[in-house]
């Protein structure tokens, strides 16, 4: 089942248990506004490359619409439609004054010089600079806009950000995940992985258990990936296999994450570390663990290896790793899963302060940033819990009623009309 597929069924079920009103439903699901652009860009060679931009600006109820913008070869309109639905449900479970947006641009970009993503992420923003904006659709880093590929993650926004002032002049609460030169966040960087270490705090307390001690699998080494991992050793959990796009490594015993960031940096890539054993990186969602960690890309966790999985908890810091097959046995083998509409709002929480400071022109510092993204995802688990609790219903239907219930009341209020 693809992601949009997969978005819709666990929405339509979260409205089925809400009760809402068919017509309802329905506007809640059809996109605000998809929009399709052609980037056509000289390379360094010479010659013209043309390639496929989108943006889906889905509900914008709540607030203006946010979402990222990935630049990755599956870029296309179904997932970054499901991707933007997932963000107006993810603002809402995070208690966030937005709406959903997602965008992308279908390249490779380890084929593209860093000159030739300037150029790219300067037509795209041509192409969109009239349909974004600080009180309509705020976009942030995603995939392959981070550092791993253009030497800082903030450099694509400030990009975009000069770019946008050349018709608009100069607003910096127009993106977020800026350089904090110019006016970006403390905190931004890492912000994900620490809304998931939060998240999973939360999850671990629920149970009686705390991070230290557990044993923990993360499947993806990139910008949330190494956070997640460094965060986890730093608060006494072990972490016993990661992989990334160059392989997979194992050790029993616990891997030695700062080292493991050391090498990867220096390898670009996990791959032949000497403090673990190479693993073939298709067994890593299956490595025996207590706590398992999707950080890549979606539809990872699938009917062909969920009985495999021998975690007791997976948290989604990935969207939409799980398929809702894979949620179906994994649900009758007990294994509870936190979901990523949750999970992994840390960065769209931190966006927000972004946001907010800029807005006010005052800037926080990072204990600010740290402690209220904490008192976010803390609010968040007890808000998804209640749901289950008022609803009788799992981790995932939890937090997607509780997101969809939010949209809809304030799309009621607003004055939607049958």
């Amino acid at each position: 089942m693809n992601a949009l597929a997969a978005t819709n069924r666990n929405f339509k079920l979260a409205s089925r248990i809400l009760g809402l009103d068919s017509k309802l439903e329905k506007s809640l699901l059809i996109p605000f506004r998809e929009i399709k652009v052609e980037c056509t860009i000289p390379k360094d060679d010479g010659t013209l490359a043309s390639f496929v931009g989108f943006r889906v600006q889905h509900d914008n109820a709540r607030g203006p619409m946010k979402g990222g913008i990935r630049y990755h070869p599956e870029v296309d309109p179904d997932e970054v439609n499901a991707l933007a639905q997932l963000m107006t449900w993810k603002t809402a479970v995070a208690n966030i004054p937005y709406g959903g947006a997602k965008g992308g641009i279908g390249c490779d970009p380890g084929q593209l010089s860093l000159s030739e993503l300037k150029r790219l992420t300067r037509v795209f923003t041509q192409k969109i600079h009239d349909l974004i904006g600080v009180s309509t659709d705020v976009p942030a880093p995603d995939m392959a806009t981070n550092a791993q590929v253009v030497g800082l993650f903030e450099q694509t926004m400030a990009w975009i950000l000069d770019e946008y002032a050349k018709f608009h002049g100069y607003l910096p609460a127009v993106v977020t995940g800026k350089p904090i030169d110019l006016s970006g966040s403390l905190g931004r960087e890492a912000a994900t992985g620490k809304g998931v270490l939060f998240a999973t705090e939360a999850l671990l307390n629920e149970h009686g258990k705390s991070i230290a001690g557990q044993r923990f699998v993360v499947q993806g080494f990139g910008n949330v990936g190494s956070w997640v991992a460094q965060l986890i050793s730093e608060n006494g959990g072990k972490v016993v296999a990661v992989s990334d796009i160059s392989g997979a490594i194992k050790n029993s015993k616990g891997i030695d994450i700062p080292s493991l960031l050391k090498h990867s940096v220096a390898n670009r890539g996990v791959k032949g570390f000497s403090g673990a054993d190479p693993i073939d990186p298709n067994s890593i969602l299956v490595e025996d663990c207590d706590v398992l960690i999707p950080a890549v890309l979606g539809g990872v966790i699938n009917r062909e290896n969920a009985n495999e999985i021998k975690a007791k908890f997976i948290v989604e810091a990935a969207n939409h790793p799980t398929d809702p097959e894979a949620d179906e046995i994994l649900s009758k083998k007990g294994v509870t899963i936190l979901p990523d509409i949750y999970a992994n709002s840390g960065g769209a929480t931190v966006s927000y302060f972004e946001w907010v400071q800029n807005i006010q022109g005052f800037m926080w510092d990072e204990e600010k940033v740290n402690n209220e993204l904490r008192t976010y995802m803390t609010n968040g688990f007890k808000d998804v819990k209640e749901m289950c609790r008022i609803h009788n219903c799992d981790l995932r239907m939890g937090a997607f009623t509780l997101g969809v219930n939010r949209v809809a009341k304030a799309t009621i209020l607003r004055g939607w009309e049958a």
